[in-house]
């Protein structure tokens, strides 16, 4: 089984990789970082990642690198690129079919209503305002959305929660976490009082297991904690 290789590899971008092959390549999400190109013309990950792999192995021309899954702008956390176009489809398979198992890290004011639990809602995405509402009963073009909760640690003015998904729905863990009352620091969209000076949002994608697209190896990599102290407090 293959874990993290390195947690402080960085180069002009700074970016941290977890995991590289030949086929993949794991990175640590920074907070702000956009996975591919979107309207703000900001330089999206998928750039710094392309770029890192032209200066490493001196590659000329175009450097090949598939977008395999996301992570919303303000979270930061595991991502994971496809290196070769044997490897994408592949992890576009893993992905779709929920063979990757995600284990996400979210810090909230409001104590939940349970321990641990299952939350189960149907979201619908207003794409006015990019933003999900979750409903508790079916309803028309919903989508099922389905997450398991634990409570990790109880900090001084926070609780650190633990989340598994089984569905992969936009602003899932947000809109989900804000029905129960509980919106995750820094995140006004979804009812938090305050912004986190960053403009992050408490939320990590913490950890990543799968079976390796193309050696079928098992890959387990976890993500370090942003570098701030009520993260630190957690571990």
């Amino acid at each position: 089984m293959a874990k993290n290789q390195e947690k402080t590899l960085s180069n002009k971008d700074n970016l941290q990789v977890l995991y590289e092959d030949n086929h993949i390549i794991i990175v640590n999400k920074r907070a702000g970082d956009i996975v591919q190109g979107d309207r703000t013309g900001d330089k999206p990950l998928s750039e710094v990642v392309k770029s890192y792999i032209k200066e490493k192995y001196n590659k000329p021309g175009n450097v090949y690198l598939g977008v395999a899954h996301r992570l919303d702008r303000p979270t930061t956390g595991v991502i994971v690129f496809a290196k070769t176009s044997k490897a994408l489809p592949r992890l576009n398979k893993i992905f779709a079919e929920k063979d990757a198992k995600k284990t996400y890290w979210a810090l909230v004011k409001q104590l939940p209503p349970k321990t641990e639990d299952t939350l189960i809602h149907w979201l619908r995405k207003n794409p006015k305002n990019n933003k999900s509402t979750a409903y508790s009963k079916e309803i028309t073009d919903g989508k099922k959305a389905i997450l398991h909760y634990k409570i990790l640690k109880n900090l001084d003015h926070y609780y650190l929660l633990e989340i598994q998904l089984e569905t992969g729905r936009h602003h899932q863990i947000r809109s989900q976490l804000s029905s129960i009352g509980c919106p995750i620091k820094g995140d006004l969209k979804y009812g938090f009082d305050r912004s986190n000076p960053d403009a992050s949002i408490s939320l990590h994608a913490r950890g990543l297991s799968f079976i390796h697209p193309v050696s079928n190896e098992k890959i387990d990599v976890e993500a370090p904690l942003p570098e701030d102290p009520l993260w630190k407090a957690c571990l």
